[in-house]
């Protein structure tokens, strides 16, 4: 079973990624987690205070590479495309 990491999102990111993180750690869409930071932002200032805190203690998600499926890289699979159009 995989374990579950907080890390800093790449893909969500608007500032440094620390609500998108947040969002898809807890399965949460960012905007609602970036909602609630700018109000805890305006309302006491605690929500800048915790943003940069997360900031410098979440380590960033890795770069993922790019999934190709075994079968559209499959030699097979391209010879019988190529017969195929051949037919047509």
């Amino acid at each position: 079973m995989e374990t579950k990491r907080l890390m800093r999102s790449r893909k969500e990111r608007m500032i440094a990624g620390v609500c998108g993180g947040l969002a898809e750690y807890f399965h949460m869409d960012p905007t609602i987690v970036r909602v609630i930071f700018v109000l805890a932002a305006l309302v006491n200032g605690i929500g800048l205070i915790v943003y940069l805190v997360l900031w410098l203690v979440m380590p960033e998600a890795p770069v993922s590479t790019p999934v190709v499926p075994p079968a559209a890289v499959s030699p097979d699979t391209a010879e019988e495309k190529k017969e195929e159009t051949s037919e047509a």
